[in-house]
């Protein structure tokens, strides 16, 4: 249906609610599918019309449309059946369960079962599940809340829930205008026209039925009168015209919008009272309502593990984990990888102690150099530790820089006592600015330049008072510093000018914390008061959006996990209670609270995450340790002594040192066996700037932006966790950017200094391992870790895909891929491999594409063919489309929406194409040769595109325009071979993208096209031919057409170790074998994986002696060199 024929059915249920046609309004609605009337759906819901409320949604979505849709069916279903046990009538309750509620035992037949139980029990509420189930008016209204919460998540209501805002009366007034037209037209106009009907056009011709012309102020009883503009006719309960929905109080999914798939489980709260457990009663929970959570779309899960385990009651999330409207066989995701947590992953060994010689009252490490510690104490002293020297780089005390422009409370409280202690130091996102709140009404920003060269930014006068916390955030893409205190306000400040933004008041108490976050594009601000009410801003005037309680009304501070998902809290009140939970987000209420807090805490328990699985907090004189998916405390440790009651404590990005602070004015650095190699590696080598910024030439960043404009948004606590991309050095002045100049680190070098570059020639020097396959071996085009990283996927030459999975045992806990174990090349019991359709010409000829979903369950691809889905698990064909010409030759998943895909295609143009639909939304066109590479930037909100034909393309994902575009420089004296492909990758702070050619790696800004920095290799005649970034973005890894890789630092694009082919590939390899392509690890950034020419798959790690490829790009006496080497 047209856009014009669809806005006629909207003035067509306008008119037919004016009439007071209210059920023929209604059936309109259903059976247009246009607009669901929430208010006619309450009304249904509470007065438990059930046939209709099926009825009427039937015209918007059915029962197996995605799993939304699935659980408002089963959510209302199993309401029906409830209602006629509690009426006693059996006889209705089995008609429900066998031909209502039986359709979801194809999903979870354990769910059918415990249902069916509940015929046997003479009062279902003797179910534990039902306990509290409440009278039958009660129970509809809980369930009418998170089905309209389902409503707003499911993508079938998208763009329906919203009456068009139409002036009253619109079709008479469309209808009168055509009339007064129709009259200007005729030969001889009457002055009082007759019109006598709308059949046919008005004409004031003798003969003609409508006879007169209609007057402008309209007063023909047929038509009515047309209200004034802006008038509003009034409306039943039923009208289609409702005003907007007024945001809820207390859960989140009421003032965030663009509600997603909910990453974990989530119990529903009310007078039902169905509790999550871990039994098969847990069948009776309530289906988890959607949060507005946007980090994370898919659940990662070991299909096998996830197999085994009982399933939770209610439907899978699983459901619409699909790229396409298709249900696959059901099973629940594993949310957050294993519960179990093995003791040597724990960070308890002490490896040193620092004397700091005051009282440690906040610590944070660097997010991008791991072993350099910031320090504040209670008398205002700031340092900044090397742990590998064990020195102190940098030092200051407190002091007001200008006191001439401090506030006069400021100023008399100086005059008083010139003394003030820290309450909070923190790195921003990139290491390139930090952070200092003091208890004396001032914030100062110092920018970070390496070693001890630390300058003043900014001094704000914040709060009337002290300054309780600060944190660093993005709104609207612009660094920002977030600040609350004494006063009970929360502040936001530019990090440039120092200018206020922002001021939010709402809190009857001191703020003690603030935790600033963002879902999505939606930016919020979680705050913290000491009289334990919690609330959320978003960055407007329009006040707090949520207003409840922390557990035991204790001072809290927040943090979200490290991939954005989960929220945690931990504090403690006035009596000593300590409180360490995680919030349910969608409910605002608690989800989890965990065991082994003292009952009397000293001070206020402090806590911090890492590595989405392990929380620790400081009490009793220890550190204690739990997995965030069990309760109960996982480990603790006293440090071998000497910590304060509350010691304060930090993790490292990684999770593998611990600070903590200690009675004696110092603080014991705590590690595992990763940490103390990492210790052992840069053990005695002193920092120098090349290692926290770029040494290569160094740009300032735009006037109105400090450091990576997207990176994550959260509290101290989890911003480190996603290492950035450091801007590097820049000049400023104390107070502004004004003068912000590049700095070229050329200057500073000494030409005549050498970089070390380890070799790696032997198979003694690095673990490999070849994965087994006895299948036809032919070129591996396609190569790809899972992203729980438990398996790896290659698609050959011949369109055959092969799967090898680690097998979970004693030498390999967590099942992660390893060069020191071999996996299993799985295959079906039916023996049908996944295999591309192919087009007519030789497979090996096509160019091959693949992409994976999110939740490992999906392939998506294609060998010259049309393209296919596969599921993962079961390797049976689900789909395909898009038959050729033109194929598809790349592929890539939008990062908010995996049912919009981007396909590069063979004739150069990409189509945007959502599969739900299966609808071509647009076609982009910009390149004049095939499509080979594609990234998504969901920072920017743009599409990076590359081509055969050297060019690269940015197009904005909101209206898909193209921004700019820019050829690559090809190197003087090289000359292309024929379409070779070039391939783009984004940074983990999503703005900067590499562009990999076979002359050249090219680092650029993604936004302009602006080249940062070329690497090419030192030998013009070997090509390379694929590069990926670690996991981390710390490194890339290079592979080349003479069977090496090489190992570059991604900052400075510096090589800084080189794999010769002989330390991986057997002596007796045919000549010409060499890597077509290389993959990263997702989650060990020292892992990658190789495929060949010949079909086989490498996986390379160095030894664990080593723990890394090579050392840093560290001269022996200073930075390295600012130009890569050629």
């Amino acid at each position: 249906m047209s856009s014009l024929s669809r806005e006629l059915v909207f003035l067509i249920l306008q008119f037919l609610d004016e009439e007071k046609f209210k059920e023929t309004v209604h059936k309109l609605e259903q059976s247009s599918g246009f607009f669901f009337n929430m208010r006619y759906f309450e009304e249904l819901v509470t007065n438990g019309h059930w046939d209709e409320v099926e009825k009427y949604l039937s015209g918007f979505t059915k029962v197996d449309d995605n799993r939304y849709s699935m659980k408002i069916y089963f959510e209302i279903r199993k309401q029906k059946y409830l209602e006629a046990l509690d009426r006693k009538d059996h006889a209705k309750a089995v008609d429900i369960l066998v031909n209502d509620l039986k359709v979801f035992s194809t999903f979870n037949e354990d769910l059918f079962k415990e249902i069916t139980q509940l015929l046997t029990l003479e009062n279902f509420r003797d179910n534990e599940q039902l306990s509290k189930y409440g009278d039958t008016k009660t129970a509809r209204g809980i369930m009418l809340g998170e089905l309209k919460k389902l409503i707003e998540a499911n993508p079938s209501f998208r763009d329906k829930l919203a009456f068009p805002n139409l002036k009253g009366s619109r079709l008479r007034t469309l209808i009168n205008q055509s009339l007064n037209w129709q009259h200007q037209l005729c030969k001889d106009p009457k002055p009082n026209p007759d019109i006598k009907t709308l059949f046919v056009d008005h004409s004031c011709g003798q003969s003609q039925p409508n006879g007169a012309r209609a007057p402008s102020t309209v007063t023909n009883p047929l038509m009515g009168a047309v209200p004034k503009v802006g008038a509003f006719p009034p409306l039943g309960v039923h009208g289609p015209f409702q005003p907007a929905p007024t945001p809820l109080t207390s859960p989140l999914a009421g003032w965030m919008t663009n509600p997603s798939a909910i990453p974990h489980p989530a119990a529903s709260s009310g007078a039902i009272g169905f509790t999550t457990l871990n039994n098969a009663a847990a069948i009776l929970k309530r289906p988890r309502t959607p949060t507005n959570n946007a980090a994370v779309d898919y659940q990662t899960a070991d299909s096998e593990h996830v197999l085994k385990r009982p399933r939770p009651l209610g439907m899978s999330d699983e459901v619409n984990n699909l790229p396409v409207n298709i249900l696959p066989i059901g099973y629940t995701a594993q949310s957050h990888g294993q519960s179990s947590y093995a003791s040597d992953d724990l960070p308890k060994t002490v490896v040193m102690t620092l004397n700091q010689g005051s009282a440690v009252k906040s610590m944070d490490f660097h997010p991008v150099q791991q072993i350099l510690l910031l320090v504040g104490t209670n008398t205002g002293e700031i340092l900044v530790w090397d742990l590998a020297s064990r020195e102190r780089l940098a030092h200051r005390n407190f002091k007001v820089w200008n006191i001439g422009l401090c506030s006069m409370p400021l100023q008399a409280s100086i005059a008083n006592d010139n003394i003030a202690s820290i309450n909070r130091v923190i790195w921003s996102p990139d290491g390139t600015l930090f952070g200092v709140a003091y208890s004396k009404h001032i914030v100062h920003i110092y920018s970070y330049h390496g070693t001890d060269d630390v300058r003043n930014h900014l001094e704000i006068d914040a709060h009337n008072g002290s300054v309780h916390d600060l944190a660093f955030s993005y709104p609207n893409k612009q660094l920002s510093i977030v600040t609350c205190g004494e006063d009970h306000f929360i502040k936001v400040w530019d990090a440039v000018t120092g200018a206020k933004q922002y001021a939010f008041e709402g809190h009857e108490a001191p703020v003690y914390s603030v935790c600033p976050h963002h879902k999505e594009t939606i930016q919020f601000i979680f705050s913290a008061a000491t009289d334990g009410k919690i609330k959320a801003w978003l960055y407007d005037n329009v006040g707090s959006r949520v207003n409840y309680d922390a557990p035991g009304h204790s001072s809290i501070k927040m943090a979200y996990s490290v991939d954005g998902t989960r929220l945690f809290s931990c504090g403690t009140n006035k009596e000593g209670d300590s409180y360490l939970v995680e919030w349910n987000e969608s409910e605002g209420a608690i989800k989890r609270a965990y065991h082994g807090l003292g009952k009397r805490s000293v001070g206020i328990v402090q806590f911090d995450i890492t590595k989405n699985r392990l929380l620790a907090a400081g009490d009793e004189s220890m550190v204690k340790f739990w997995d965030m998916d069990n309760v109960n405390l996982l480990a603790t440790t006293d440090a071998d002594g000497g910590l304060v009651a509350s010691p304060c404590i930090r993790f490292n990005k990684e999770g593998i040192l611990l600070a903590v602070s200690t009675s004696e004015n110092g603080i014991k650095i705590l590690a595992n066996t990763e940490g103390v190699r990492l210790l052992r590696t840069v053990e005695g080598r002193s920092l120098d700037a090349s290692r926290v910024g770029s040494a290569a030439v160094v740009k300032a960043p735009p006037l109105g932006t400090f450091g990576a404009a997207n990176a994550p948004i959260g509290s101290s606590m989890v911003d480190r966790a996603v290492p950035l991309a450091p801007i590097n050095a820049m000049n400023v002045d104390n107070r502004s950017l004004i003068d912000v100049k590049p700095r070229i680190a050329d200057e500073l070098i000494d030409k005549s200094r050498i970089l070390k570059l380890t070799e790696i020639s032997e198979p003694s020097q690095c673990r490999s391992l070849r994965l087994p396959d006895n299948l036809t071996a032919t070129r591996v085009c396609r190569l790809m870790y899972t992203n729980t990283g438990l398996a790896i996927l290659a698609l050959s030459a011949n369109a055959v895909h092969k799967l090898w999975k680690w097998p979970r045992n004693d030498r390999n806990s967590t099942a992660k891929a390893t060069a020191s174990i071999s996996p299993q090349l799985l295959q079906p019991s039916s023996g049908i491999l996944m295999t591309n359709d192919i087009s007519d010409k030789n497979p090996e000829d096509s160019v091959s594409c693949f992409a994976l979903s999110k939740n490992d369950s999906y392939v998506m691809s294609a060998s010259g063919g049309k393209i296919s889905l596969f599921n993962m698990m079961t390797f049976k064909t689900m789909t395909t489309f898009m038959p050729p010409p033109p194929a598809a030759t790349f592929l890539a998943f939008h990062p908010q929406d995996n049912n919009i895909i981007a396909i590069g295609m063979e004739d150069s143009t990409i189509q945007i194409y959502n599969v739900r639909v299966d609808e071509v939304k647009t076609k982009l066109r910009g390149h004049q040769k095939r499509i080979t590479g594609l990234a998504f930037s969901n920072v920017l909100n743009v599409l990076v595109s590359s081509g055969a034909d050297a060019q690269l393309c940015v197009w904005s994902t909101d209206g898909w325009d193209k921004q700019t575009s820019q050829f690559l420089q090809i190197p003087t004296g090289r000359t292309p071979s024929h379409l070779p492909d070039t391939c783009v990758q984004f940074h983990q702070n999503q703005t900067h993208v590499i562009a990999v050619h076979e002359s050249q790696i090219a680092m650029y800004e993604a936004s302009k096209l602006e080249c940062l920095k070329q690497w090419t290799p030192q030998e013009a005649n070997i090509s390379i031919t694929h590069a990926t970034y670690s996991c981390d973005s710390q490194s890339i890894y290079v592979s080349f057409e003479d069977g090496s890789v090489s190992v570059l630092t991604a900052f400075t694009l510096q090589l800084r170790c080189r794999i010769n082919p002989a330390s991986y590939l057997p002596t007796n390899s045919r000549p010409r074998v060499y890597p077509l392509v290389v993959a990263a690890h997702p989650s060990e950034p020292n892992q990658f994986a190789l495929g060949l020419t010949d079909g086989g798959v490498y996986v390379l790690e160095p030894l664990e002696a080593e723990g890394k490829w090579g050392t840093s790009p560290t001269l022996e006496n200073g930075p390295g060199p600012s130009q890569p080497q050629r």
